[in-house]
């Protein structure tokens, strides 16, 4: 067998972080930034620790400083190796880079102090990133709503040809799930909490053997939780945080997933009856078989990611029952997976939706005429009642227009043929009366629809600007 041309394609790559998520939610989650994220809270605990009186020189601080970002992970690995536990080989690794203060690194500390919190700071940045997304696809979604606001369109419901509703209408039920999304996930970033200095079981002993006092450890707690940005701590822990809380924050986009889900299924539904259609480049091949395909690829794309992160919310519920007494491992390798992996996963389908929101074409002519094929249908209550009006009478009415329906639908079934059930109607002269251009008007059957979608579009943007987002630039699909 021949030797590979190249090394560099033989380890298996996550696709998440090599096609489909961002290059800024990856950088989040990867061990630069994690690790770096991990010296900047052993700092934090050392300048807290100065600041109730422990023996710590500015001096050590600015080394430790200096060594933020200068991970040397050849020698965490040795460390590793050797003590199999990557806290302390990275708490070996950081006073090699800054030995004056080896001393004093992770005082009185146990690895969730650094970790977990860590893990929220992680988090809320994630948080931040996906909601400013989310909140830009939003706003590109409701500006297609009240674009489209006054299109009728043939509504469904158990897949069967129902009332009319109109284009924009449609499209505010994936913005009421989207708009949903992001007050939920805005909310989860807002009420996360910092895990505090707690110790082995969080009981605080080992700081209150450091400090000698619990006003001291509260005031060391308040510190650092400032120094993180965070306003409070949860107030009682184990060795961790409850995980309920990831609970919570995986079941959020795992929310979100689902609705992906079914708006891309919705389009995948429209762009079969030639309604509307993802945007289709110019040189973008369809089908290697087929060169007339315009397959749905974002949407497929978007589908299956939804899936993959759907199936991740089971992980916390699990965890969290498993959690024995004050603590047990085996939530750390799950969470290392778990992660990462869902908000890699939440950040792609925002790219998606954004791209597809952005591009959306709708074909304004093959709506109208499906219409006008299911419409004489759907008019059949109005002409009743018209014709009644000029002094028919209704239980004839009733009984002509059914078997005038049954022909018709007996000729669109069986025949293939047009529905006629309008021109049978104008030939009978029981509705000779009838004003037919008012009654077949497709905007008589679409109710309060337009109003319905400007005004949600307006409580959508009010609520935009309550929430605190960065404007984002759009994310061009990376394959």
């Amino acid at each position: 067998m021949p030797k590979p041309r190249r090394t560099a394609h033989l380890r298996y790559e996550n696709p998440l972080v090599t096609r489909y998520a961002s290059t800024e939610m990856a950088a989040l989650w990867g061990p630069q930034h994690r690790h770096a994220t991990w010296r900047r809270l052993w700092i934090a605990l050392a300048e807290s620790q100065r600041e109730v009186g422990l023996p710590i020189r500015e001096s050590q601080i600015r080394a430790l400083r200096r060594a933020i970002d200068d991970i040397d992970f050849g020698a965490v690995a040795r460390h590793e190796r050797r003590m199999r536990h990557d806290v302390m080989a990275h708490i070996h690794a950081f006073g090699d880079a800054a030995p004056s203060a080896r001393g004093i690194l992770h005082l009185g500390a146990t690895s969730m102090d650094v970790v977990d919190n860590a893990d929220l700071l992680l988090t809320r940045a994630a948080l931040d990133l996906l909601v400013d997304r989310l909140a830009a696809t939003v706003a590109t979604l409701a500006s297609f709503c009240e674009k489209h606001a006054d299109l009728p369109a043939l509504g469904f419901t158990h897949l069967q040809p129902a009332q009319l509703t109109t284009v924009g209408k449609r499209a505010a039920l994936w913005l009421s799930d989207l708009a949903d999304d992001v007050e939920q996930l805005d909310r989860i970033r807002v009420s996360l909490k910092c895990r505090g200095l707690r110790g082995a079981t969080g009981t605080q002993a080992s700081f209150l053997k450091l400090l000698g006092s619990a006003t001291k450890v509260s005031k060391l707690e308040r510190l650092f939780a400032d120094k993180l940005g965070f306003d409070a701590c949860y107030p009682v822990c184990g060795q961790t945080y409850s995980r309920k809380v990831d609970i919570e924050i995986i079941n959020a986009l795992a929310s979100f997933a689902a609705g992906v889900e079914k708006i891309c299924n919705d389009i995948r539904i429209l762009a079969m009856l030639k309604e509307i259609e993802e945007p289709f480049e110019k040189k973008q091949v369809g089908s290697s078989a087929m060169p007339y395909k315009r397959n749905p690829a974002r949407c497929e794309r978007a589908t299956g990611l939804a899936r993959y992160l759907i199936s991740l919310a089971s992980s916390p519920l699990m965890t969290h029952a498993d959690q024995m007494l004050e603590r047990t491992l085996d939530d750390s390798a799950n969470k290392r997976l778990v992660f990462p992996d869902a908000f890699l996963a939440a950040d792609a389908l925002a790219i998606l939706l954004g791209n597809i929101f952005d591009g959306l074409v709708v074909y304004p002519a093959t709506i109208a005429a499906r219409i006008v094929s299911e419409l004489p249908f759907i008019a059949s209550e109005n002409i009743l009642m018209a014709a009644t009006a000029r002094g028919g009478d209704r239980q004839d009415l009733h009984e002509r227009i059914r078997d005038h329906s049954q022909a018709a639908g007996q000729q669109v079934k069986q025949h293939g043929r047009p529905n006629d059930l309008i021109e049978r109607l104008q030939r009978d002269p029981a509705f000779a009366d009838v004003r037919w251009d008012r009654v077949l008007e497709p905007s008589q059957y679409v109710g309060l629809a337009p109003q319905q979608t400007r005004n949600f579009v307006k409580q959508v943007r009010k609520t935009l600007r309550r929430i605190k987002v960065r404007k984002v630039a759009p994310t061009t699909l990376r394959v």
